[in-house]
């Protein structure tokens, strides 16, 4: 019987600048993750169910944290390194390890994300809110290598609460963006909110 040889993936890898200067994007040519589905992982701890996640980290001593989304990976070093010197040992690792065909994250940590995205018994006025960060806001933020997602809405004082994940989080630039962008945006468009303050995973 003739034995089917499966075709070598064609996989590029290349990087982007964020505007948090402690995270960089290595951005690929296919997708990573189901659809505005996101994976972060803050320590080597919570990366337990994904195996890249848990070899960057083991691998790479400066490596503080690590996002994964739709068609890229975000890293975030710890102080005290530079960028220039250990970019490149990043994204070669990367590419080796998705080359060969390693699994990203467990079939478990899959079906959980999965489940918290189905699971909604959103008010009207929340699936309002979730629309606008769906089309105004998302799409300028993933471009920056983060994510950020609905957390609550308290009616009584008109306060959102969003999760800032990947580059987001801890950026030196994301609480201007939050105030003047996103809380500017939200109370324009929807009355009931009164002010928006943001998390860090």
């Amino acid at each position: 019987m003739e034995q089917v040889v499966k075709p070598k993936r064609y996989l590029n890898v290349y990087t982007e600048a964020s505007p948090n200067p402690a995270s960089l994007k290595f951005v690929l040519n296919y997708m990573l993750t189901p659809e505005n589905e996101s994976f972060d992982f803050p320590d080597r701890t919570t990366a337990e169910k994904s195996p890249l996640a848990t070899e960057l980290f083991e691998k790479f001593p400066f490596v503080e944290r690590v996002f994964v989304m739709n068609n890229f990976i975000t890293v975030t070093k710890k102080e005290g390194y530079d960028w220039l010197d250990i970019a490149r040992e990043v994204k070669l690792h990367i590419q080796e390890y998705l080359e060969q065909e390693k699994p990203i994250f467990s079939v478990e940590l899959l079906q959980e994300n999965a489940n918290l995205q189905a699971s909604e018994n959103d008010t009207e006025v929340v699936k309002q809110i979730k629309k606008v960060l769906e089309e105004y806001v998302k799409p300028a933020v993933e471009t920056d290598g983060g994510a950020i997602h609905f957390h609550s809405f308290d009616e009584t004082t008109g306060k959102v609460t969003l999760t800032l994940k990947g580059s987001c989080s801890g950026c030196p630039s994301s609480t201007i963006t939050l105030k003047s962008g996103i809380e500017n945006l939200l109370k324009r468009m929807i009355p009931q909110v009164q002010e928006v303050v943001a998390e860090s995973m």
